[in-house]
């Protein structure tokens, strides 16, 4: 059997971009669940947007921006706490350090850490985690969706995900949940009237990826808030889309579903919601 020369070995110390973003996104679990273990020190404030941001939020994004600028330092890095890195080219790491600040400083166990790579316009990694929960979520273009565990600061026990592969394909009697559930309630109004939405533990995304439910609705976000989740789901063999049919992740209500026939029947129905007349 031919031995490896040493450019083989070399190649194999190499880390993927995969898993240079499990690895940038494992560092900001850590600093965020220091935080998250001593809430009561945490100090808060509100930002222009009325949205609260923490002095956590800020380092667990500082966190992972060391370990992709050490790792990619060519790259530019878009982040909802400290903006966009002037850096020229086609590859962009998208970064939200902590989605779901609400969440995290009431001490509920549903926020994550959220990273995205961007390649020439085109979302190729998405990693997603639950870190008090201990879960991790990723994908990659093409390769599928998977679901795994974080030990010993690593990624582990991957298991691959898929959307379910039956359910209806308009929203009626479809599962649903809705995120944030207290956020336009208007834009919600319109799937109550044709479902029940159901409680999450986990992100709807990722429960859409899952298989667990058929449709989930983000009434609100910007792009960071999307670019993990949309290729999970997509990859999953399930739909994404913001409520103007745009597939790509960008700010306002998206739309997360097991089928783009579902999705679409979804986006119909909001649209004619919203044009109909007062009564």
């Amino acid at each position: 059997m031919r031995g490896k020369t040493g450019t083989d070995r070399q190649d194999d110390l190499v880390e993927t971009d995969l898993q240079v973003a499990q690895r940038a996104v494992i560092t900001g679990a850590a600093v965020a669940l220091r935080h998250f273990g001593a809430l009561a020190e945490l100090s808060q404030e509100l930002k222009a947007d009325g949205s609260v941001v923490t002095a956590a939020d800020r380092a667990v994004e500082t966190a992972v921006r060391e370990v992709l600028s050490a790792a990619r330092p060519d790259d530019a890095v878009l982040g909802e706490e400290q903006g966009q890195s002037e850096k020229p080219g086609s590859r962009r790491w998208i970064v939200d350090p902590i989605d779901g600040t609400r969440l995290f400083v009431t001490g509920d166990d549903r926020w994550l850490v959220l990273l995205g790579l961007e390649v020439n316009g085109e979302m190729t990694v998405g990693v997603a985690a639950h870190p008090a929960q201990g879960s991790i979520w990723w994908a990659v273009r093409g390769e599928g969706a998977f679901e795994g565990r974080i030990v010993g600061g690593r990624a582990v026990a991957a298991t691959k995900v898929h959307v379910a592969a039956h359910g209806p394909e308009t929203p009626a009697g479809c599962r649903l949940s809705v995120v944030p559930e207290d956020w336009a309630p208007h834009l919600v109004a319109p799937l109550r009237e044709v479902t029940s939405p159901l409680p999450w533990t986990i992100h709807p995304a990722l429960m859409v990826a899952r298989g667990e439910i058929d449709l989930a609705l983000q009434t609100g976000g910007q792009i960071w808030d999307f670019v993990a989740t949309s290729l999970i789901v997509t990859e999953a063999g399930g739909s994404f889309s913001g409520l103007s049919g745009r597939t790509r992740p960008g700010p306002g209500a998206s739309l997360y579903a097991r089928s783009a026939a579902l999705r679409e029947a979804t986006l119909e129905a909001l649209a004619d919601a919203r044009h109909a007349p007062a009564s």
